[in-house]
């Protein structure tokens, strides 16, 4: 690691550590540390949603695919422009014009305010679990580009480093530093690959001609992929915008209606197609360079999402190196926290909700940043345990998408809200994709256990809510 490398990687994260640091004498209140105040506007709004949910997982993950599909790849974030507009145009609008969620914090507290306090409490523990699974891909991210890039760092160590510095940055500022940093490493992550890893990648490998003449022509194509690899993209990512905290909360932070649905349609064409092609464009650009003998890579245990940060580590000189891996540490920063967040704020606003409310308002603060301490650290363990980025991501986002998907659709949408076929359908619905994912079985036509989880929790849902309706239907006969 050269030591202009390691001046500029330093110092862009003891600033995050500034910024962190500036925003904890900011924060004067739960509003200020989960919801920034609610007074946000759309640009920075927009940018750290896409921030979030693109970040340095999707980014990696992105290369990846690159590199073992080419282009097609970019399908999968082609789902996350439809899951942002078509919030924009029916999730907003609902959640902004009900003066009751006004003074909400968190994603739960909708399903208690919709169903009852067990409901609420049932949506905190698997959007808590979820987005710690989600915190522990970020970091497994941005240990992979660190390890990758940096030959003196192995995966743990690199996974500590980032680790720390996540979720005591996060500790410190809490959502009103994670948004407006989340603009700033954003533009620097597009900058990055604009800029830098794009022409740099582009003319180490010998331009087009060469480009053309050293893959086949399926990963310049964009149908190289099955039906069933869009479904199941599909069936993840998109309904994430309808049950995702981290994007609750911005709609929370957000100055009014307006300013939010602005801010999801920036974030829906930041992320296709710009970001989209920019992640696999890179990753196609890696597995030229493999495939032309550039990259040193272990071909007995080769893993496609580190061929992007060798690939840097390769053609990049020194100084320039580390601003492109401060880029993509953004990119990794941004997600992190964000999730984070989320999960702090289902511990300590919908599980210890009553408790931290009796405490005066300097305590509440200090034990939410007590709440996020603790639950980084536990995605920095769980972490260790895993290999694959966006393995982990999507697995954590179909967890959350099979439990809180069908509920919160019939709450906010229909009038057939019941409390007991909510939790059987978030009980059932996680279940069967954790279990079917767990198990790690051929599925029929090959689609993901999301799939699966999602019909069941359906199924769940209308079989409790006419058996309790019927129920009521014989007790009105009864008295009547």
């Amino acid at each position: 690691m050269h030591l202009i490398d390691l001046g500029i990687f330093v110092g862009y994260m003891v600033a995050m550590l500034g910024v962190g640091y500036y925003f904890m004498n900011q924060n004067k209140s739960q509003d200020d540390y989960y919801v920034g105040g609610r007074s946000i506007g759309s640009w920075h709004i927009g940018l750290s949603v896409v921030a979030t949910d693109v970040g340095g997982g999707f980014s990696v993950g992105l290369g990846g695919l690159g590199f073992v599909m080419g282009l097609s790849g970019s399908w999968m974030l082609f789902t996350g422009l439809l899951g942002a507009w078509l919030a924009a145009v029916f999730l907003i609008p609902r959640v902004k014009s009900d003066k009751a969620f006004a003074s909400f914090y968190t994603f739960p507290q909708i399903f208690k305010h919709l169903f009852d306090k067990k409901v609420g409490i049932v949506a905190a523990i698997i959007s808590m679990v979820g987005y710690l699974g989600f915190t522990s891909s970020q970091l497994l991210a941005g240990a992979k580009l660190a390890s990758g890039t940096f030959l003196e760092l192995s995966l743990t160590q690199a996974l500590v480093i980032m680790g720390v510095i996540a979720v005591v940055y996060t500790v410190l500022g809490g959502l009103k530093a994670v948004i407006y940093t989340d603009t700033v490493q954003w533009i620097i992550l597009m900058l990055g690959f604009i800029f830098i890893g794009l022409p740099v990648a582009y003319y180490h490998v010998g331009g087009w001609e060469s480009i053309r003449a050293t893959l086949p022509d399926e990963y310049f194509s964009l149908t190289n992929l099955r039906w069933q690899d869009f479904a199941n993209w599909g069936i993840t990512i998109l309904p994430i915008w309808f049950i995702g905290m981290t994007l609750y909360q911005r709609i929370f932070a957000s100055r009014d209606e307006k300013s939010a649905k602005k801010a999801w349609f920036i974030a829906g064409i930041f992320e296709w197609p710009i970001m989209a092609f920019m992640g696999v464009g890179l990753g196609l650009l890696s597995k030229v360079a493999f495939e032309q003998g550039l990259l040193i890579i272990d071909l007995d245990n080769l893993d496609p999402e580190m061929g992007l940060p060798i690939l840097l580590r390769t053609i990049l000189p020194p100084g320039i190196l580390g601003l492109m891996m401060a880029a993509y540490f953004s990119a990794v920063l941004s997600t992190a926290d964000s999730c984070l967040m989320a999960a702090s704020g289902n511990l300590s606003t919908d599980i210890f909700g009553k408790w931290l409310n009796a405490k005066p308002e300097k305590y509440q603060i200090r034990f939410s940043q007590l709440f996020t301490l603790i639950l980084g650290t536990l995605a920095l363990v769980v972490s260790m345990q895993m290999t694959n980025v966006l393995e982990l991501m999507l697995y954590s986002y179909a967890f959350m998408v099979s439990g809180l998907l069908v509920p919160i659709l019939f709450g906010l949408f229909t009038d057939k809200r019941d409390p007991w076929a909510a939790v059987a359908a978030m009980i059932s619905g996680g279940t069967v994709t954790a279990t079917l994912g767990a198990l790690e079985i051929n599925l029929p036509f090959g689609l993901d256990p999301n799939f699966f989880g999602v019909f069941t929790s359906l199924a769940m849902y209308l079989l409790v809510y006419y058996i309790s309706d019927k129920k009521k239907q014989n007790k009105n006969k009864v008295y009547a």
